[in-house]
């Protein structure tokens, strides 16, 4: 793995962990908090759909990005 893959697999993962701990959140927000331009968060919410991730992006003034499914949801899940 590059040094870069390093990088933005690391970020893929912030990413997950604060939509998990924060709830929905803008792109200009994730952003800030991981000290990228919001066109690198929009490629990188790609990349997580792509990877079969259900994510959630609404725009618009009350628009934001979300997980499509909660941490509980799929722990709770009875195995048979």
């Amino acid at each position: 793995m590059s040094y870069f893959s390093g990088i933005r697999a690391s970020r893929l993962l912030q990413i997950l962990l604060l939509l998990e701990n924060r709830g929905r959140m803008t792109s200009s927000r994730l952003a800030d908090e991981l000290e990228v331009t919001p066109r690198t968060i929009l490629r990188d919410v790609d990349a997580l759909t792509e990877a079969g991730l259900p994510m959630v992006v609404d725009a618009g003034y009350r628009g934001g990005i979300e997980l499509g499914f909660t941490a509980t949801s799929t722990s709770r899940r009875r195995r048979s």
